[in-house]
């Protein structure tokens, strides 16, 4: 089977890469009965409703973000049997009037069964996202602050924020975005003297630190990511095998000073010995003495 390299759905892309937003695989039967496996370029509209199988472009950034995203989340609702965090996993709405979204990341109560989904269906499953969090990328950017909102609006998803990364005049600007749904619709909730979004629904703060996107815990602490962890582990139990060494080794000096200091002892104590049978030879050689002159004098 042959790999089509040229769109093949009519729309000729004025870029250099035919497939800026990614593609979707699909297959077409020849009047020969040769199967063509082909790439059709997806449009802004497939990037909003995706299908299963659609290979999508992200920026390393944009992976980074949702990977930590995903760690950290997953790893707050790690005590919770009925919560799911999913990256990337496209959800079906239980409405007519909505077709499929991928959102970056869906938090997911009430689940009964985790399962390996390519498609959550809220109908099948009977719950919905309680939170969706998109990162925006420069390409797709109208999608997430427009389309979306009124979207996830529709689909009753009660809280939606948007980690948005723009150009400004050449300079990178940083926001982020936060709704809450109310009975009118999304209304806009701000963040906190610091620039964090409380995120109701999994209890965390989430923030910029430098070019990175963050989480804090209630108290504002950071909560670090996979690698920052593990990094922090290692130096450790580094310092704690330092530290075990360094004790290691002291209780060996202590151990030889004391063994220095029983051997001076006895060493001394043999000492002490010797004097005692010196003085006492002494004593028993003068006694002699004096009991030989005294033999003599008589």
């Amino acid at each position: 089977m042959k790999i089509a390299t040229t769109p093949t759905n009519g729309e000729i892309l004025k870029k250099a890469d035919p497939y800026p937003y990614g593609w979707r695989p699909i297959q077409r039967t020849l009047p020969d009965g040769t199967v063509k496996r082909e790439r059709v370029p997806l449009t802004l509209y497939d990037i909003l409703h995706p299908q299963v199988g659609d290979y999508r472009m992200h920026s390393d950034q944009h992976e980074r973000f949702c990977t930590y995203l995903h760690y950290i989340l997953t790893a707050r609702l790690a005590n919770d049997p009925n919560a799911v965090v999913l990256h990337d996993v496209r959800v079906a709405w239980d409405s007519p009037d909505l077709e499929a979204h991928g959102p970056d990341i869906a938090v997911i109560f009430s689940v009964i069964q985790r399962q390996n989904w390519s498609t959550f269906d809220e109908a099948e499953e009977g719950t919905k996202p309680s939170l969706i969090i998109e990162v925006t990328s420069p390409s797709t950017h109208s999608t997430d602050l427009e389309d979306k909102v009124k979207e996830y609006a529709m689909a009753g998803v009660p809280w939606y924020v948007i980690v948005d990364t723009f150009q400004q005049k050449g300079v990178t600007q940083r926001r982020l975005l936060g709704y809450q749904l109310t009975p009118q619709g999304y209304v806009s909730f701000p963040p906190n003297e610091r620039g964090w979004l409380w995120l109701e629904p999994v209890s965390v703060w989430l923030g910029w630190q430098g070019e990175n996107i963050v989480c804090y815990d209630q108290e504002g602490n950071l909560i670090e990511d996979y690698a920052s962890v593990t990094k922090a582990r290692a130096e450790e139990s580094q310092a704690r095998a330092e530290a075990e060494a360094r004790a290691a080794e002291e209780a060996q000096a202590r151990a030889e000073e004391a063994h220095a200091r029983v051997e001076a002892e006895a060493h001394a104590a043999e000492e002490t010995q010797a004097r005692a049978l010196a003085e006492e030879r002494a004593r028993q050689l003068e006694a002699e003495l004096r009991r030989l002159r005294g033999n003599g004098n008589n």
